[in-house]
């Protein structure tokens, strides 16, 4: 076992990997030879079950072209890998054709072992997918590719979305003319210029946009509106306007566009707009395949049955998601996008039943939809904010608002959304309430340090906007970050010794401490993961930081000093590592069980590779709950 640990740390990636996990690995090689000559992987077809590592002779590779001509040849030699590329990102199927060069012999390392180290350590990661980005800009080996990824199907092509930024893709300029340029005369410029939108500016072409018009605004606000097409364009001008950094990926730019329900994506580089996308362009494209294509279907659906199909497809599209190795914080914002695109359609499904409201009024989700951090097993998390009425109207608008909850909260339980069993629910009166009675809740809940006042902060400043009137809640985050300069060290104090109650399942002798569940022994994997969620939300509140994504309120922490960059990385690599066994295992569950998802995770289904993963997480968690202790509770006791 030696000769192949000291072969590995000459190996890349796994010169990156921490000693004793690339002992473990060692361990579990297995020693392959290969006869000279012999065939190995047919392309697209043989179906790779882990990665070869070269150590004597040599592999060849390369594509058959329709004449069974071998091109684009290439040679992994001693301390080369084959199969990281074709295991991430193509269905396992080998990408290319594999002969054996004189008598090989090879370390074999199965795919299971290979997904778990991608899983737990990025940078092992990286170096596969940079080594296909970099192939990539070959255009002959791109152009061997490019044909297996032309279906609908193709994982190669999708997996694109998430590691593609958006100044690689084409734009188109971003055309502008001043607001009071006639109706008329922006429909001319649009046809001469062959572009669906027009963005419109506050005074000339300097100016600052306000808005866009399009194809669709002209059809319905002018034609069908019979409206006189020499009025300024500012009297049908569509807004907001919505824009994203160049540096984004392209996946970010699609879920932005479902967000905020726009069609067209200003796009900046240095504060410039630099050109603009649409999105019927970005799911045309060859690089965008499901799940987009997905929750475009979820928003087209018309009924709760549908609504409710769509999401029982959703556990598939998560499995295949984890298993070509997209990053489970991405998974969990393809969750939060489908389950915030059937609440929306929800909503305005009531509001069109009731009548229009009778008061401004914001719905927020909490808790882990809140945080945008999903799993298989959720309940409903919500809550509603109204602006303060007369007093005559008090009654009328909490009586609408209640109904308004019922009929949402009723219609995402028969979707599959369970009702919550704690409460937290919008058609409980407790949370639907005015804006100054919420204002009151968060000085009580800060007040009074009790178990359920702890509780039901930690739930309502994991909030985030939904529906509505966004300016409620800005109005609600101003006052609670006034009331968080007030001396709290008695609130910080509770909170912290509330995150402290569960320590990670290590024991004194480095195992996995489990408990039975029937007839296994397991760990629960959603409070292993709560420490990580309670501590950055703690300190979150201490900096006034009202992002609600863990990994958003990580990065800021980490622009104000608060962390340093091993600290961020280590917390956060904890924290999605643990998602994303969490997500697979949910998939399994629904898909291959046919059982209601748990938690629960009996180490011993696990690889030595992954459980030695494990305790380093467990580890990282534990050395931050001291961090916890020394900086709320000021012991280590």
């Amino acid at each position: 076992m030696s000769s192949k640990l000291d072969f590995l740390r000459t190996v890349k990636p796994f010169d990156l990997l921490p000693e004793d996990v690339l002992a473990e690995v060692a361990e579990g090689l297995q020693e392959v030879h290969h006869p000279r000559e012999a065939i190995i992987y047919h392309q697209d077809v043989t179906k790779l079950r882990g990665l070869d590592i070269v150590v004597e002779g040599e592999y060849e590779t390369f594509f058959y072209d329709s004449q069974q001509n071998r091109r684009v040849v290439e040679y992994s030699r001693r301390g080369e890998c084959y199969g990281g590329i074709s295991l991430l990102l193509n269905k396992k199927k080998s990408l290319r054709t594999v002969l054996a060069k004189r008598n090989t012999r090879v370390y074999f390392l199965h795919r299971r072992e290979f997904l778990a180290l991608c899983q737990g350590y990025e940078g092992f990661f990286n170096f596969f997918t940079a080594r296909y980005g970099q192939r990539m800009q070959n255009e002959e080996y791109a152009h061997f590719v490019r044909p297996a990824t032309s279906a609908a199907s193709s994982y190669l092509a999708s997996d694109q979305l998430f590691s593609r930024r958006i100044e690689t893709l084409e734009m188109r300029p971003v055309v502008l003319c001043a607001a009071y340029t006639p109706i008329f005369e922006v429909a001319q410029r649009m046809a001469a210029a062959r572009t669906s939108c027009y963005f419109i500016t506050d005074a000339d072409v300097n100016g600052q946009i306000i808005g866009y018009v399009t194809d669709i605004t002209l059809r319905d606000k002018v034609v069908a509106g019979l409206a006189d097409a020499r009025q300024p364009v500012e009297t049908i001008v569509d807004a907001p306007v919505v824009s994203i950094s160049s540096r984004a990926f392209v996946y970010e730019a699609i879920l932005l566009m479902f967000r905020t329900k726009t069609r067209y994506l200003l796009v900046e580089t240095d504060g410039e707009y630099v050109g603009f996308l649409s999105r019927n362009k970005l799911l045309t494209d060859d690089q965008a395949q499901s799940p987009f294509i997905f929750i475009q279907s979820v928003k087209q659906a018309q009924a709760v049955p549908e609504l409710k199909r769509r999401w029982e497809q959703v556990p598939e599209m998560v499995y295949q998601l984890l298993n070509r190795g997209v990053k489970p914080e991405i998974v969990n914002q393809v969750i939060t996008t489908v389950s915030d695109t059937i609440a929306v359609k929800l909503i305005e499904d009531a509001i069109a039943e009731l009548g229009p409201p009778p008061a401004k009024f914001v719905y927020m989700v909490l808790g882990s939809e809140g945080r945008k951090e999903q799993t298989l097993l959720t309940d409903q998390d919500n809550a509603i904010i109204y602006e303060d009425k007369a007093n005559e109207q008090r009654e009328l608008v909490r009586t609408y608002f209640l109904r308004f909850a019922e009929i949402v909260s009723d219609r995402l339980n028969e979707i599959g959304f369970s009702y919550c069993d704690g409460g937290f629910m919008a058609k409980n009166g407790k949370w639907t309430h005015s804006l100054s009675h919420w204002k009151r809740n968060y000085v009580e809940w800060m007040t009074d340090s009790n178990p359920e006042a702890g509780m039901q902060f930690a739930a309502s400043f994991d909030c985030r906007y939904l529906y509505g009137d966004a300016t409620i809640m800005d109005e609600l985050h101003e006052f609670l970050a006034e009331e968080l300069q007030k001396p709290r060290d008695r609130f910080f104090h509770y909170m912290a010794v509330n995150a402290l109650q569960y320590e990670p399942p290590l024991t004194f002798f480095n195992n996995i401490r489990t408990f039975a569940v029937g007839s296994q022994q397991v760990f629960n994997l959603k409070r292993t993961m709560s420490p990580i969620v309670d501590l950055v939300r703690m300190y979150a509140l201490k900096h006034r930081i009202f992002a609600t994504n863990t990994g958003e309120r990580l990065e800021a922490l980490k622009a104000l000093g608060v962390f340093k960059e091993r600290e961020a990385h280590e917390l956060l690599q904890s924290y999605y590592y643990l998602m994303g066994v969490r997500l697979k295992k949910q998939a399994v569950q629904i898909i291959s069980d046919h059982t209601t998802p748990d938690n629960y995770l009996d180490p011993k289904s696990l690889t030595k590779v992954e459980q030695v993963t494990l305790k380093e997480i467990f580890r990282v968690i534990a050395d931050f709950q001291v961090k916890i202790k020394v900086g709320f509770t000021k012991s280590l006791g």
